[in-house]
């Protein structure tokens, strides 16, 4: 397949790597230092002390260069898609499709699900229904991406752990297409496997994100620091169970209990979360597709979410000051 990683960071770049030594015509779209050594060096990714490199990629910052693709994975942040979602679709081929990889609740959650909120907007993520008019949701696969990973410097990915990306059509069908996108994706070596009911595995991601990554970024606490702490594990288990309320209420269902979750967290040890990487190197924070969204779910369902406005609250503040005055938040040894 031609496969197109719009926004190769920590995870994107990780499926590159994988999906190009599969044998796959890779292209990736990034920018600043980041593609200028993919460029010169190629796309280096480290998994159990080895390395990898793939020299055989383009790298572009112009998604217009890059047309008739197969797949495409939607590898940015949230609050990063409205400014190019009106070129996605010319990336693709007749038949191309975009997985969607961002953390949270996606700006497609309600389009194709039966019942009261169908094609509903979820102004969080997408104010104005920009991003619903721009790409057809026909054109849309779900996809959660567990694994673990960093940018140890410019076109440098380090794995941390895990392997997971399921999939899934947002109508909840068995087809072809998510079929063969799950065995391109089990073939480079993640583990992978067809949902018949993505948004419920969306929420199960979900529920330790939006809690552990403000509570890290406020914190400057790794996974399971927060959870070894009583008085932070016990925040993020009223948070979580705010934002269980709201799923069940949307239809959602969950297939371990919270205090699993929380557990399965803990086991990743001392990791940064991607919240606390990224106010480590100054870079905006997604709080809105991770927390501020779920919030806004909220309120559309009757569901009271105190923990998580204290918490929104303090962490929207941080992202103003770091923004505004250009600053690094990185914890440095005494």
């Amino acid at each position: 397949m031609k496969v197109c990683v719009v926004g190769a960071g920590a995870i994107g770049g990780m499926m590159a790597a994988k999906l190009a030594r599969a044998g796959h015509a890779l292209s990736v779209i990034a920018r600043g230092a980041h593609l200028e050594a993919i460029r010169s060096n190629g796309l280096k990714y480290i998994e159990n002390g080895e390395a990898l490199v793939i020299t055989d990629i383009t790298a572009t910052a112009d998604m217009e260069e890059i047309t008739d693709q197969d797949l495409v994975l939607l590898g940015v942040k949230a609050h990063q898609i409205e400014p190019i979602a009106d070129k996605l679709s010319g990336m693709l081929a007749p038949d191309g499709i975009i997985v969607t990889l961002q953390n949270g609740i996606p700006w497609w959650y309600f389009q194709k699900l039966p019942g009261e909120y169908r094609d509903s907007i979820v102004r969080t993520v997408d104010p104005d229904g920009a991003i619903a008019a721009a790409i057809d949701p026909e054109r849309i696969i779900g996809c959660i991406a567990y694994p673990a990973s960093t940018i140890d410097e410019p076109g440098v990915i380090r794995h941390i752990e895990g392997n997971r990306y399921p999939v899934g059509e947002l109508d909840g069908s068995e087809s072809e297409r998510v079929q063969a996108i799950c065995n391109a994706f089990v073939e480079a070596g993640f583990k992978s496997f067809v949902l018949p009911d993505i948004r419920s595995e969306i929420w199960l991601k979900l529920w330790g994100n939006l809690s552990f990554n403000p509570i890290s970024a406020l914190t400057h606490s790794t996974l399971v620091d927060i959870c070894q702490f009583p008085q932070t594990r016990a925040l993020a288990a009223q948070m979580m169970t705010e934002a269980q309320q709201i799923a069940e209420k949307l239809g959602a269902s969950f297939r371990v209990t919270l205090e699993r979750r929380i557990e399965g967290a803990e086991g990743v040890g001392k990791h940064k979360t991607s919240m606390l990487q990224d106010l480590e190197v100054g870079k905006a924070l997604e709080i809105d597709g991770m927390l501020g969204v779920v919030i806004e779910l909220g309120e559309q369902t009757g569901i009271p979410t105190p923990a998580m406005n204290t918490v929104y609250a303090l962490v929207s503040l941080l992202n103003k000051t770091v923004q505004e005055e250009g600053l690094k938040v990185a914890g440095q040894p005494v």
